[in-house]
């Protein structure tokens, strides 16, 4: 049987130590909280007085119960006062001699039989351990922020922890109501090992100047359905914090995606550090504020620009779901639609996909039965590439294979009408070379819209080193029109989400492999851990390894980094057949 725990002590009363103690002292535990002076505790003590007073305004405490839980929370200067404590916490800032240095101190001063817990969320379990003379009782518990609202805590032992005290330390975390996954000790454990490498590779994009801050982050918001953007959140952890995990990590991995974009060193030496400085890479109206305020950075409004191509009628090359989609979008728009397939019989039933998507709109309530028959009125079907040539953009929506691609293009190019733009929905061949199928590659374009396409808000408007201004212009103009959210991007292998989102899954192929923890605990680390709509493998399989694969050898084969270079593993299911949800095998078997 577990042991239970009664009287809690809290080192660091700091935002992270100050959620800890209200998530204890919530659960009925009686709290001891320590930090080093007088002003810690009263900025500790404001903190609780603002998430509990939140709380009330919330309806999920009244002021009886918030008086009964403050009550339960003494706080005090000295670590002597922790004397009786049956656990310590310690959440101290991310600095081993600081941690070293209490844990030597608590060592000295509470019973044998004491555990002691480190809310680390990146240094070494067991180096903290040796500080003391009881290792074995020594455990990391990395709680996440806020701590009262996320439910993940990573429970990490080292090579002498004790499994009782394992087993003690995630009964307490489930009696507090939250989600214990117990891991080995490496630095960044496996939230931050696999977000810090994604965070990092976002730094790098932007310190090249390759996407603006704005699109970066939007990107990822409405491309993979993230809470926020990398760079946003690196703000909300604080750059200083981030330098010292991605730090740690790379002494420990020596895996060059950890070393730290130079570009977070200079931003924290000149104070830049985030929301609790007021800029880090945005503006906010002040210290703390989430609010963010035009700075210098900030795009201009687009003005009309007369240099905008008038585009009315669009054609679309490809019968496949992406094709689709992009004629069911556009034609709800109000563009007159040419849907071109290689046979009568592939346009007749895209059309007839298109008219499915459309009746289910009509039945889900999104849409009335006279815009329906409106916008299938707007589509109609071609087999030869001439019935293209009065089209202002052609959209190619074929497979993914440039061989296809570029001979898509040689016959737009011969057909259409000068001026129209040409635009290829590829996620991860070269637009370019599209483009040099072409007499006219300054019309070339890329329009990467997101399956599928009738939801996905993202789309990324790339332009090669050909392709004109007013094209780039032209291709934004027209997703916002759509509704969409564009982002603007240079032509290389996965544009931004791609090249963000597929290192970061691959590392997670590299944890399971390593043995460091299973796939269900990886996902559950990131969907709760982080927010993410799903986990690393989850999301594999829903997109295909097979595909991920592909995406991932041409990250790889651009950028020639070793960090990209697929997992083993992801390899051998590939060449298995389990391909994820579509063959009913990948990660996991699907019934």
């Amino acid at each position: 049987m577990a042991r239970q725990f009664s009287t809690v002590g809290v080192v660091g009363l700091g935002t992270m130590g100050a959620g800890i103690a209200e998530v204890l002292a919530r659960t009925g535990l009686t709290v001891i909280a320590v930090d080093v002076n007088e002003e810690g505790l009263a900025r500790g003590l404001g903190h609780l007085e603002h998430s509990t007073s939140r709380a009330v305004a919330r309806g999920k405490l009244d002021e009886a119960g918030k008086a009964v839980l403050l009550g339960r929370i003494t706080t005090t200067t000295e670590l002597a006062d922790l004397a009786e404590c049956d656990l310590v916490v310690e959440a101290v800032p991310e600095r081993m001699e600081l941690k070293a240095a209490v844990f030597a101190a608590l060592d000295g001063i509470c019973g044998p039989d004491t555990v002691f817990a480190s809310n680390t969320s990146s240094l070494s379990i067991t180096e903290i351990g040796v500080h003391t003379g009881r290792p074995g009782k020594v455990v990391g518990m990395h709680f996440f922020n806020p701590t009262q609202v996320l439910k993940l805590v990573e429970v990490i032992r080292s090579v002498v922890t004790e499994p009782e005290v394992v087993t003690d330390v995630v009964a307490l975390v489930e009696q507090l109501g939250k989600a214990p996954v117990v891991i080995g000790d490496r630095a960044g454990f496996i939230a931050n090992a696999l977000l810090f490498g994604y965070l990092n590779h976002a730094v790098r994009m932007y310190e090249s100047r390759y996407a603006t801050r704005e699109d970066l982050d939007a990107a990822m918001r409405y491309g993979c359905g993230y809470p926020m953007g990398p760079l946003a959140l690196l703000d909300l952890i604080g750059l200083d914090t981030a330098y010292e995990i991605l730090d740690t990590m790379y002494h420990q991995s020596r895996n060059r995606l950890h070393a730290p974009a130079p570009l977070l060193k200079q931003m924290i030496t000149a104070g830049l550090l985030g929301r609790k400085s007021g800029r880090g890479f945005y503006t906010y109206d002040a210290p703390d504020s989430p609010t963010v305020v035009p700075d210098a950075h900030t795009p201009a409004a687009a003005a009309d620009d007369d240099s905008v191509r008038e585009v009315r009628r669009v054609g679309v090359v490809g019968t496949g779901t992406m094709a689709t989609g992009i004629v069911e979008v556009f034609a709800k728009r109000g563009y007159d639609v040419v849907l071109r397939a290689r046979t009568a019989d592939k346009a007749d039933a895209a059309l007839a996909k298109v008219r499915k998507s459309l009746d289910r709109a009509v039945s889900k309530g999104k849409l009335s039965d006279v815009d329906a028959a409106a916008a299938l009125g707007r589509v109609s079907t071609a087999v030869e590439f001439k019935d293209l040539a009065d089209c202002d953009l052609l959209v190619e929506a074929v497979a993914e294979d440039l061989t296809v691609k570029k001979a898509v293009f040689q016959a737009l190019d011969e057909v259409c009408k000068p001026g129209a733009v040409l635009a290829t929905t590829t996620s991860s061949l070269p637009v370019v070379e599209c483009a040099a199928a072409t007499t006219r590659p300054g019309d070339v374009v890329g329009l990467h819209f997101f399956n599928p396409a009738q939801v996905m808000k993202l789309v990324e408007v790339v332009d090669t080193i050909a392709t004109d201004a007013d094209v780039v212009a032209t291709a934004r103009e027209v997703c916002l029109d759509l509704g969409k959210v564009p982002v603007h991007c240079g032509d290389r292998a996965g544009f931004i989400v791609n090249a963000l989102l597929f290192p970061y899954l691959n590392d997670a192929v590299k944890m399971l492999e390593a043995h460091y923890a299973d796939a269900a605990d990886i996902d559950n680390a990131m969907k709760v851990g982080c927010g993410l709509p799903m986990g690393p493998f989850e999301l594999l399989d829903v997109v295909g390894l097979d595909v991920s694969l592909a995406i991932e050898r041409s990250l790889y084969l651009e950028f020639r980094e070793a960090g990209f270079a697929p997992a083993p593993l992801l390899e051998h299911l590939v060449t298995a057949g389990r391909l994820g949800r579509k063959t009913g095998k990948g990660f996991r078997d699907y019934g």
